[in-house]
């Protein structure tokens, strides 16, 4: 930036730059995390382009390898992980691969990688790494698809401590492979595990890696879900929803405050539970939807309703069968993507269907979108590599506008609802909405993406 000293005072000039710096500082944002600040896929920022335009500027393209983590962007630089395969192996042996990079450039700072064996996930989805990496200060944590739990340095990759959850708690790897990205709470990292007999969630320090809590029994498959800590009921609630039941824990000892019971067919707890006011949601893919009311005078819930239907199939389904896409509360509405790709309208206090649109995403089974709120509108990443802005109302979808903003390069490997294998080209990873700008992976590379009004 040029200043020209006109005829302004050196006090006018200085009280114009500490605005400037303060405008700066306000409309620019990190991601350090799974959906952002807070895990609560909201993006501040100002200068964004209101209209998406028909062709986005890209900064930056930097190859990888393959995977379905997304970004995280903290402090001038981006982290990501990828896999690759070993050349000749028949057991889908490979090295998985922490890398960090320059967020201006795309420059690859530095990268650690470690052997790994993929021998044990469903065939199909052994792309890679699923956990997005976390960001906190000077340290990055990092954890790979079959339980390998890395603390690196964010300056130079070294490892500070690390664990191996399958040798250490006899963790057993899900077929999709391990995906709950660490959760930092003060001094504490807190991570799905999956430690039997006793440890489904655990915490660490977060310096030294040393146990200080471990909680829930495992009694099935450790599930998906990303760990959430929302305010109510005059407390902080650490929210772990697994293939038994979705529980509250105290984040600071771990212990329960209180528990639901719902059993998850094949363990598919995968959407994030959402909060909003009192209401707390989750959804699945063959059993549809829990919505819970928090009591707001103690940390305690009772079940509003949940779905009845037992069928994946859309004319056979209620509420929202959510499979991948983390659903959204607006008011007394919910709006989420369903099992084949209908996005679909709730009344928040009964669970009733309002509308159906087959307009957002693919018609195809376990199809996906990320949904990022950006002021009065949501910014939506489709499985088919789209950009969209769009609006949810309790009287349809309205679809501003979209544009490409990646190729999908992943094979879905699923069914339509008439049983058909869907060959369709996908892309599963989730984006981070940083400093202006979009970052986004598929398996071949990442890329930066302007979303700045000044760049076009």
């Amino acid at each position: 930036m040029t200043v020209i000293m006109s005829r302004h005072s050196p006090r006018s000039v200085l009280v114009a730059l500490a605005l400037l710096g303060a405008v700066t500082t306000l409309s620019a944002e990190d991601w350090p995390q799974w959906r952002g600040a807070d895990r609560l896929g909201i993006w501040h920022e100002t200068g964004i382009v209101d209209e998406l335009p028909d062709e986005l500027k890209v900064v930056w393209r930097t190859p990888i390898r393959s995977g379905y983590s997304g970004p995280a962007v903290a402090d001038g630089k981006i982290f990501i992980t990828d896999w690759g395969e070993e050349e000749g192996s028949r057991t889908l042996d490979g090295t998985e691969r922490a890398l960090a990079l320059d967020e201006e450039t795309g420059e690859v700072l530095w990268t650690h990688e470690w052997r790994t064996s993929y021998r044990m996930l469903q065939v199909s989805y052994a792309i890679g790494p699923r956990a997005t990496p976390t960001v906190d200060g000077d340290r990055v944590y990092v954890l790979g698809a079959t339980g390998r739990l890395f603390c690196f340095s964010v300056e130079t990759g070294e490892v500070l401590w690390e664990k191996d959850y399958v040798a250490e708690y006899g963790t057993s790897v899900p077929v999709w492979g391990i995906v709950s990205a660490p959760l930092v709470d003060g001094d504490r990292l807190i991570t799905v595990v999956g430690g039997e007999p006793d440890g489904l969630v655990m915490a660490f320090d977060k310096h030294t890696g040393e146990e200080i809590w471990r909680a829930i029994e495992v009694t099935s498959e450790m599930g998906y879900a990303q760990p959430v800590i929302f305010e109510a009921g005059g407390v902080r609630q650490l929210i772990v929803w697994h293939p038994q039941a979705l529980a509250s824990l105290n984040p600071v000892t771990g212990d329960v405050y209180w528990e639901n019971g719902w059993e998850v067919s094949m363990g598919v707890t995968v959407a994030t539970p959402v909060k909003s006011g009192d209401y707390l949601l989750v959804s699945q893919f063959f059993n549809g939807s829990l919505m819970m009311r928090l009591n707001q005078d103690r940390p305690a819930a009772t079940e509003l309703w949940r779905g009845q239907s037992r069928s994946e199939l859309p004319d056979q389904t209620d509420t929202i069968h959510a499979m991948v896409t983390t659903p959204l509360i607006i008011g007394d509405h919910v709006y989420g993507v369903d099992s084949y790709g209908e996005l679909r309208g709730l009344d928040a206090r009964t669970g009733e269907r309002l509308w159906m649109s087959p307009a957002m995403t693919a018609q195809a089974r376990w199809s996906t979108a990320f949904m990022v709120r950006h002021g009065d509108r949501y910014l939506v990443n489709n499985d088919d590599g789209f950009l969209i802005s769009a609006r949810f109302t309790p009287e349809g979808y309205v679809e501003l506008d979209r544009t490409r903003l990646i190729e999908p390069t992943s094979g879905s490997g699923t069914r339509t609802p008439h049983g058909r294998i869907d060959e369709r080209r996908v892309n599963w990873s989730h984006p981070a909405y940083a400093n202006g700008h979009i970052v986004h992976r598929n398996d071949r590379e990442i890329i930066r993406v302007s979303m700045r009004v000044s760049d076009y």
